[in-house]
Order: C-alpha cells, then structure tokens, then sequence
C-alpha cells in the first residue's frame, strides 16, 4: 500500500469500529457473553491450525531476540490459557449499566454514576499472539469495539486468532467489525491509528519502550502504557529467609520475557551473606548472568560489577542485578530513583515494614511475601488484562474491564426544576 491506500485503508477501519461500537455498547450480557464462550470453543477447535500457523511465524522470525521469541511463540498450554481467559472474562460481572452512588440532593433530584463503554480501543503490540484474544475479549465484554495491531512476526498467528473470535461474535448475532486486525506490516499504518481521534477513543501500546514511547510522542488520543517493568525484590533484615530464596527465584527465573519479572534484587546487609549462599547456586544452575554492587562483589565473585546504567535496565532476559542496601530506608530510596512504578515487592516479617513499604512505594503494585511475577490481570481475578498502567489517570495498575469503561453522570428527577 502506498501513504494514501493506508490512509484511506484505516479510515474505513476506523469508520466501521465506530459503527460497530454503537451496535456493541447496546448489546446485552448475554449476547456478549454468548460470543465469548463461542470464541472460546472456536479457539480450542482449532487449536491445531492454530499453533501451525505460529510455527510459521516462528520460522519466520528465527533472527527475533530470544525475548521476542518467547513472547511470539505459542504451545498447548498457552492456547489452552487463551481459551479460560476467554470463559473467564464472560464469566465476570458486566460493569455496563452499573449505576452507583445514587442519592437525593436537597432539591429533590436524584444523581449517580453509571458505567458506560469508553467506545472504541486501538491496541498496538508486539509478538505475543495472546493478546488478540484477552484484548478482544475484555473489549467486547466492556461494550467496545477493538482496533488490534499486531506486529509484523505474530500477524498470521493473530490472523488465525481473530478469525475465531469473528466466528464468536457471528454466532451470537454481533458486528465482525467489533473485532478487526490491522491486514498490513506497514508501520504508517501505526502512524493513522494513533491520530485517528474522531474514530478511536483510547490507544493501548503493548511492546518495547522504543514502541511506547513512540506512541505516546505521536498519539492525539490517550494512552494508556507503561514504559518499562523495572521490578524489585527487597528482602528485609526481618526477612524469612526460605520466603525469600521462593520468591526471589520465582520472581525472577519463572519466566524472563515478562514486565513483571524481577530485574533489580535488593538485600538488606545484615542478612546479605546468607540470603546469597542460598540463591546465588539457584541462580547460576540457570545460568543467570549476575551484576552486582562492590559489596556484592566481595561476596559473590562471579558476579560482573554493575553499572548505573543497570539499575535502569529492563532485561527481559535471564540477567539479574543485586544491590546490597543498608536497611530499607535506602530500599525505598533506590526504588524511588531507579523504579518504573510497576511492581515492587519486600520480603519481611516485621509488619511496620512492610506497612511503610506499601505506603512509601509509590508503584502501580506494590506487594508483601509475594513474587512480583502475581502482577497480572488474571492472578488480581481480572479474567484477563488488556496491559499494565504505571500512569495514575485513568487507570493504574493491571487493566482488566472497568480499565474499559467511563462513568457517566445521571439525573433522576420528577419535573424538578431549578429554583
């Protein structure tokens, strides 16, 4: 397509999800519902044609880094998790049409609240077929129709997934425009998307900081984003040290390519040499690459000296620095200067400390005794989550359906007039 084909190409995007919108923000919750559960059954069918068509892209994609590839990649057991997201989030409550806070005023009048769709959703990412799915369902659920642009390695894998969703909502009597995946690779057509305010309410970036910051350089329309998963594991001179070994392990090795994996260990001195001889052996098993402070350094040798530049790095890759802080006063100091306000976690037993670490730490999760890698729409019992906010308007946090909704005030009179 040349610039005019893809302007013209994502207006009629645009001009159908709009259309399509209207249909949807009227539709009931037992159409909704109905069209997730026959996606979700769609998805499991043809979990086969499904995965061949990823192992296309795999092929394609061999040079990808291998955090990319790991996001890209699909398998049983991640189709079989697209499939309960799915039934998950038709199984959540529908926020549309809640009204709260109803109450009468002194002039007799009655005013509320009630839960409205946001409209229409552009979600921008990057590998991670996954999405299309959680994504699609929480805007269908939420009364939204979606804008789904995947990257050029995933787009046969997002293809496959879309088409089941589409058979979802056809089969419940809904618009195929609710869903729709941008058909080209080209990146101008990002460059629409994200200006297209008369048509799209909302833009989610999913991906890389390079992605994110773009977007939010070019965007005309909210963002909802966060920048890096630059994540921290604080384990307390109160710590349990057997609490601590689980969850500093897990928070980092469970899985590498995540924003809620742990990049920073942070270790209060008095039980630095102890809280090391345990996890130090654990970490290399797996060979995960240590970069260390020089106190760190005297007592773990194989450790590489850690750079400034490594206390701002998100790695996505099995690489861990570890700072050994005097107590949790300078925990919190180095999370406040080098955090991205996604999820920080103390390990302790003393409970000021942890109530001063909840209070004190200023990131969209903040958690006690409990693996970073928890930060997620469906362990918060979101069903699924359509991305993570570190900003602190609208939403924060991971973002599951009332992330995808407004709030409207009502009036409720009866010929009231204002004296």
């Amino acid at each position: 397509m040349n610039d005019i084909d893809i302007k013209s190409y994502m207006r009629d995007v645009g001009r159908r999800a709009r259309a399509a919108a209207v249909i949807m923000a009227r539709a009931d919750t037992h159409a909704k519902n109905n069209a997730l559960l026959a996606a979700a059954k769609q998805i499991a069918k043809e979990q086969a044609a499904i995965l061949k068509t990823n192992g296309e892209d795999l092929r394609a994609g061999e040079n990808l880094d291998e955090a990319l590839k790991d996001r890209l990649e699909l398998n049983p057991k991640r189709v079989q998790a697209m499939v309960d997201g799915v039934i998950e989030v038709a199984a959540l409550v529908d926020p549309i049409g809640e009204i709260s806070d109803l109450r009468y005023r002194p002039s007799g009048i009655q005013v509320g609240t009630m839960r409205v769709p946001l409209g229409v959703i552009g979600i921008i990412y990057e590998s991670r077929p996954n999405v299309t799915a959680d994504a699609a369902a929480l805007c269908l659920k939420a009364g939204n129709a979606v804008i789904l642009r995947g990257g050029s390695e995933s787009l046969r894998s997002n293809r496959a997934i879309a088409d089941c969703i589409h058979a979802g909502l056809e089969a419940a009597g809904l618009p195929r425009d609710a869903v729709q995946v941008i058909d080209t690779t080209d990146r101008a057509a990002v460059g629409e998307l994200v200006t297209m305010n008369e048509y799209v309410d909302l833009i989610v970036p999913r991906g890389g900081k390079g992605l994110i910051e773009r977007i939010s350089r070019e965007a005309r329309i909210p963002v909802l984003k966060h920048l890096d998963g630059i994540c921290h594991v604080y384990i307390d001179d109160r710590a349990d040290l057997d609490k601590a070994e689980r969850i500093a392990f897990n928070a980092k090795c469970q899985r590498y390519g995540t924003c809620n994996t742990m990049e920073t260990l942070l270790i209060a001195e008095a039980v630095a040499e102890l809280a090391l001889d345990r996890l130090v052996p654990l970490y290399l098993e797996q060979k995960v690459e240590l970069r260390g402070c020089d106190k760190t350094r005297k007592l773990v040798p194989q450790a590489r000296k850690a750079t400034e530049e490594d206390w701002r790095t998100e790695y996505l890759a099995p690489i861990l620095s570890i700072r050994i802080v005097s107590g949790l006063d300078e925990a919190i100091d180095h999370i406040r200067r080098y955090g991205s306000q996604h999820t920080d976690s103390i390990v302790t037993e003393d409970i000021t400390h942890a109530r001063r670490f909840l209070t004190e730490v200023d990131s969209s999760s903040v958690m006690v005794n409990a693996s970073t890698r928890f930060a997620d729409g469906y362990e918060y019992g979101l069903g699924a989550e359509i991305g993570i906010s570190t900003d602190k308007f609208h939403a924060r946090g991971p973002v599951g359906l009332e992330g995808l909704t407004s709030k409207k005030w009502i009036v409720i009179g009866d010929g009231h007039i204002r004296s």
